[in-house]
This record gives C-alpha cells, structure tokens and sequence, in this order.
C-alpha cells in the first residue's frame, strides 16, 4: 500500500465522525504506469484508454497528453471525452449502436467507427451518402479460429453478438465498394477476442494471429490497410496468480513476421482494466462484527452497491486492514483475532459480498479495508442507489496531495467535517 494512499484514508476518518466510506484514485500511478507502458512499445503501436473501466473525468484529464486517444462505447462516453478535449482521437465500438449515436458519432469527429454487422454497415453508408468526406470506419471481426487463449469472458471464436463473422468479410467489402463510395471508407479492421488475459505469451501468439489474418485479407481483397485495432483483454490478476507481463509482450509483438506484410499499419490497443486498475483503492470502515452460525462476519459502511466487480465476477477482492483507535463507547469494543470473517456489506442481501472466509490476525470495528485494485469496473458497475445509501467520497492523489471530489448527494451524509477535506 503507497503511503500517501494510506495517508490520505487516514484523514478522511480524522476529519468526519461519519464511517469512512471512499475510493482514492492515484493519478501519479495512472500517469506513471502509461509512461512505462509506452516505453515497450514498438514504434508502430498505439495507446488508447478504453474509458469504460473507468470514465472518471479526473481519470481521462490525466491521460489526455499521455495515451494516442479514447475507446468509447456509447454517446455517453463519447461526450464525457469531448467535454475534455474537442481534438483527442475516438475509438467508437458496440454491438448495438442506434442510428441517433451513429449520427453523433460523425458529428463529433470519431476518428474510427467500429461497425459489428452488415447492418450497421448498410445503415452507416445511408447516413454518410451524402458527406464530402467518407466517414472512417473499422470492420470487427469475429474469428473462427479455436485457437484463441480462454479466460474467464471469451469474446470471440464463438458465438458472440460482438462484431462479424470471419466469413462475412467478403459479402461486407463487396457493399462498400458497391454501396458505400464516397459515404465510407473500410481503414482496417478492429478485433477483440477476450478479456481479463494474464498470459502474455499466448496474446502476443493471438496478436500475430490478428496481424496474418489481416495480411491475407489485404492481399485477397486488394486493401490497404490503415491501422488495425487489437483491442485490450489485458489481464490483472486480483488473487495469487502472475500479473500480465506487460515487456514481455511489447517485446514478441515487436518481433512480428506478419507485420512486415502490412508496412505502414499502425496497430492500436485499447486497454482500460490494465491502466488504471491497480491505482484505485474502494475503502470502507467496519461497522459491526457478529457471529451467525458459528461464521463471522465484518459489516462495512459500504458494499456492492459501490463496489460490485467481486460479486460480478465471483471472485474474494484482495483487500488490506487499515487498523484505527476510533472506539467512543464504554463497552467492549468487538472484534476477530486469528481467524476466518467474512466481509460483507450494508446491504439487505446475502449477495452483498467483497471477501468470503478472509483470513486476519485482528480486525476489529472502527477499523477500514482498503481494497486494491478497485481502479477498474468497481464503481461504473455498480449499482449505486439500490436502498438509497448515500454514495462514497472521491479523492485523488496527484502531485503528492490528494483533492477531494464530493457529490451533492454526498454532502448532507458526511457532513462539514467532510467539506474541509
């Protein structure tokens, strides 16, 4: 745990008699882990945040002079980006893009439009007919290749309503130089086979597959390519398991035979879990201990309605004990010594869980957990006013101090102490 994160916990639970309850986003670390991703990386790739992990303002604004552009995956996150930086590169991606977006789209300057069926391809060429420029646009591509890694979310080499089918490719080609001339014009192609990856041999030996495919197509279909987008799926680990090695990786793709075929193509990567996941801490103070059936459990002043992603991928959230002195009663204050708790939250659901049977030398009430790696599809995910709890405060650490961020729905909850912070 970084001391200035630490620190920062430790004053918000000085400064209000209300139970901490916050994420704390480390800026420095986001901005620090892209410099050091980018120094692997060939001269022929790209960096792009793919916001949905987290579209934080501060968080974009952060990396605005640092990575090649945004993915987005919706209007709404379009928007959030262009509210930051009306020239910064887009991705725009998704299965189900209605005609209103797609519209918008073209009107705020997407640099590239994924298209994922034929018809979202015939309906892009009917809005754009009549543009002196061609609208810019990426064919997703599902593989039918069996030889993709597997992880825990597989977005291709299956059925899967995300982009199309290898074997479409010809019919999709065929309407844009039939149809689309001059409304559009076919870039290159855009992939995105899985999620949550942490091997990184067997990616770079799926981003080789990416670059030969393509290279076949552009030789049978007589295409130049633009750029090719590899998507993300590049794993964190949140148990015991090794974490993605980023050098690895940029150094096999460097060694590319296919990308000699394809002289001029930029390959883009569209990480978002991997660039800000580790830089976000969700901490929350225990406000009850008890024991049911011989099990116990630590109740915290927060849960899965602010914190989802153990619930939704099923999995116990690596957290650390922050131990406190905040006791004010004259009774026994309770806690667990050198056992197994599990964390749960204030919510009335047993599905209100962050870590099952978690092992602890002492934690009592008044302490806080800081769960790790809570920079990524923590909060987005949640949902947020099931019971109506009041959200958590927001922080974020840059320059060596932290600047808090507090929602009006906040305020009333936390009261002036939190106003001074």
């Amino acid at each position: 745990m970084k001391p200035k994160v630490w620190e920062a916990i430790h004053q918000l639970q000085t400064k209000s008699r209300e139970p901490v309850c916050a994420y704390v986003y480390d800026l420095d670390g986001i901005q620090k882990n892209v410099r050091e991703m980018q120094q692997t990386m060939p001269s022929w790739a790209r960096l792009f945040y793919a916001i949905k992990a987290n579209p934080d303002p501060r968080v974009i604004e952060s990396l605005l002079p640092l990575v090649d552009g945004f993915e987005v995956a919706s209007i709404g996150e379009l928007l959030k980006v262009r509210e930051i930086s009306d020239s910064i590169q887009i991705l725009f991606g998704g299965p189900g893009k209605r005609e209103s977006e797609l519209e918008m789209a073209i009107q705020h300057n997407v640099t590239y439009i994924h298209v994922e069926s034929l018809l979202e391809l015939r309906r892009m060429i009917w809005l754009a007919r009549d543009r002196i420029d061609p609208v810019k646009i990426l064919l997703r591509i599902n593989l039918r290749a069996d030889t993709l890694p597997q992880t825990k979310i597989t977005m291709g080499g299956r059925p899967t309503p995300f982009g199309l089918d290898e074997q479409l490719i010809g019919q999709a080609i065929a309407m844009i130089r039939n149809e689309g001339q001059g409304a559009v014009r076919l870039c290159g192609f855009h992939f995105h086979s899985l999620s949550n990856n942490l091997d990184a041999k067997l990616h770079a030996e799926m981003i080789e597959l990416y670059l030969q495919k393509v290279a076949e197509w552009a030789a049978r279909y007589d295409l130049e390519i633009e750029v090719i987008n590899a998507g993300g799926g590049f794993g964190v680990s949140y148990n015991e398991a090794p974490e993605f090695d980023w050098p690895l990786f940029t150094s096999l793709i460097a060694q590319s035979d296919a990308i000699k075929r394809l002289a001029g193509m930029n390959l883009l990567f569209e990480p978002g879990r991997f660039i800000v996941a580790d830089h976000g801490y969700y901490a929350a103070e225990v406000i009850d201990i008890k024991t049911s059936h011989q099990q116990q459990f630590a109740v915290l002043r927060g849960g899965t309605h602010h914190n989802r992603l153990p619930a939704s991928w099923g999995h116990n959230h690596p957290f650390v004990i922050m131990p406190t002195d905040r006791w004010t009663y004259p009774f026994d204050r309770p806690e667990v010594r050198h056992g197994k708790v599990t964390i749960v939250g204030e919510l009335c659901t047993p599905k209100d869980r962050l870590h099952t049977d978690a092992e602890v030398e002492r934690l009592c009430v008044g302490d806080i957990v800081i769960f790790e790696k809570s920079g990524a599809y923590c909060w987005t995910i949640s949902h947020h006013d099931f019971l109506g709890h009041p959200h958590p405060e927001f922080y974020y650490l840059t320059g060596g101090k932290e600047h808090a961020a507090i929602d009006d729905t906040v305020r009333s909850a936390v009261g002036q102490a939190a106003d001074q912070c």
